[in-house]
């Protein structure tokens, strides 16, 4: 019986702990109407996503399109009123590159237009390339031997392993009730051993020096260009990069990735005996005039006379790869966070605490932006030494996962804001917009904030066809659901707003010393 009251009295006291959690979240019902007019009725979506992607164009890190993008979003953000609005160096990040120009095209057997772009940060190939193209198979360092002397001036190609599958699901989904309720599921796995075998990582390990030996043997020969496959269907060519923007300029061979449909005519054509001749030409220009990394800041600043000078962030990140236009990866954010802040601005909010908006950079390259940004003010992770705005920042909110809409948010294992966000999603239920899950995700900018412990987040949103168009030529502003970014905006302003006026900070998880 006494253990039966006990029992009783504990699930009383986590009754009101919740209520009490509950109580506290007044939610302005009011500015969430007008925070949804605004956003519906006066958005700016389209004309950001068109100057970011159309007019901006590709914003590789370090580019000159990135330039022109910083400077124009801070001219935005003053435009609007904002105060503090400055372009922020971060520390360095590297060597700037552009395409200057990018052309290719078989010749023989027969013409033919190819879709190919140059990989990041490689070298141009000093004028119209006309050659014949060469199959170099190379499975170790014994088959040097019978290419030596033979590759001088030519283009030359690997065999692939890569293939085409058919599209037998649809390109596009939205997340289902099952998809999301699955979202909410933490699933703790036994130690199930490593991911490979000490075998395959050798393996791994001996590919990686052999692709290197080769690289330098091409290199050596005097190739006069490379050609790589690239994943992907109809004609989508999924950026990577072969160079380096490393300060230490260490010259690289010409490379274009072309579609993975004309690099497999071309290999089948050789591998059958056809002589192949193309036509190529590749400029580039470096920039070392600024080799530092730089993010875009600018604030609605606080007024209540204690909590002003706490921070509520919200970000997205502003490069992308060079050559789409970074629509969906991420203009798509960045324009769903500035029309978050404009709303908030438009309406005359007067937040308790100040609102800042982060656009980063170079986050493709490992989080560069939002990484130093927090290594420079908040916090080192390494360390664990607190900086200034360590205590100051109640929570950063991140969008970087397409333009499909906003349903629900990720609280990285902070059960202590289960509550707190059922709540706030509550106006924005009929939106789509209602799941909560503790479940943590990954390789976006929030994360440099939850690792220093501060309560960084990202939204579970809608992949659309994100996995098929980010990172490639087609990440263009006709990929972009712009009605689901409206949607992302609005929800988006209503968490930063509710924030800003909250009367404590968003609890957080235990970090640091």
């Amino acid at each position: 019986m006494k253990l039966k009251v006990q029992f009783s009295f504990i699930l009383f006291v986590a009754f009101l702990w919740t209520s009490s959690s509950f109580a506290q979240e007044n939610v302005d019902l009011e500015m969430m109407y007008k925070i949804k007019t605004e956003g519906t009725r006066n958005s700016q979506i389209q004309d950001l996503a068109f100057h970011l992607t159309d007019l901006m164009g590709p914003r590789l890190s370090g580019s000159t399109n990135l330039r022109r993008a910083r400077q124009w979003t801070a001219e935005k953000f003053e435009e609007w009123g904002l105060q503090n609005v400055k372009i922020d160096s971060y520390g360095e990040f590297g060597r700037g590159w552009d395409v200057k120009k990018s052309y290719i095209a078989m010749k023989t057997p027969y013409y033919a237009p190819l879709i190919g772009y140059p990989k990041a940060w490689t070298e141009g190939t000093n004028g119209l390339v006309s050659s014949e193209v060469v199959l170099v198979d190379i499975q170790s360092e014994a088959d040097f031997e019978k290419y030596k002397g033979k590759l001088s001036g030519k283009v030359i190609m690997l065999p692939t392993t890569l293939s085409t599958t058919p599209a037998f699901t649809a390109e596009a989904r939205r997340l289902t009730d099952e998809d999301l309720e699955n979202r909410k599921e933490v699933t703790i796995n036994a130690a199930t051993g490593a991911r490979y075998t000490p075998a395959q990582i050798q393996q791994m390990r001996d590919q990686r020096v052999l692709d290197q030996k080769v690289n330098e043997f091409l290199m050596n020969e005097g190739i006069a260009m490379k050609l790589s496959g690239t994943r992907g269907n109809f004609g989508t060519v999924f950026h990577t990069r072969a160079g380096s923007y490393s300060t230490a300029k260490n010259k690289t061979l010409p490379e274009m990735e072309i579609a993975l449909e004309h690099f497999g005519r071309i290999e089948r054509l050789l591998k059958n005996g056809q002589t192949v001749n193309l036509d190529a030409e590749i400029e580039v220009e470096w920039l070392d005039d600024d080799y530092k990394g730089y993010n875009v800041l600018a604030e609605i600043p606080g007024t209540d006379k204690t909590l002003k000078p706490e921070l509520v962030l919200l970000g997205a990140h502003l490069d992308s790869w060079h050559a789409g236009t970074g629509a969906n990866d991420n203009a798509a954010g960045v324009v769903v966070m500035m029309e978050a802040i404009r709303i908030l601005k438009t309406l005359g909010v007067q937040p308790r605490r100040t609102i800042r908006i982060a656009l980063w950079g170079e986050e493709e390259q490992g989080l560069f932006g939002s990484r130093g940004y927090v290594q420079k003010y908040v916090g080192d992770r390494q360390t664990q030494e607190k900086k200034g705005e360590w205590d100051k920042i109640s929570a950063y909110y991140n969008v970087d996962n397409g333009s499909g809409k906003i349903r629900g948010i990720y609280l990285e294992g902070n059960d202590q804001l289960v509550p707190v966000f059922e709540k706030w999603f509550e106006p924005f239920h009929e939106m789509g917009a209602k799941t909560i899950t503790r479940r943590n995700t990954g390789s976006t900018d929030h994360v440099a904030f939850d690792a220093v412990g501060v309560p960084g987040f990202q939204f579970i949103q809608d992949p659309i066809d994100y996995g098929k168009g980010y990172h490639t030529n087609m990440d263009l502003y006709e990929r972009m659901q712009q009605g689901d970014m409206t949607q992302a905006a609005i929800i988006v302003a209503a968490m930063v707003y509710n924030t800003a006026q909250r009367d404590l900070k968003l609890p957080r998880k235990p970090w640091g010393k």
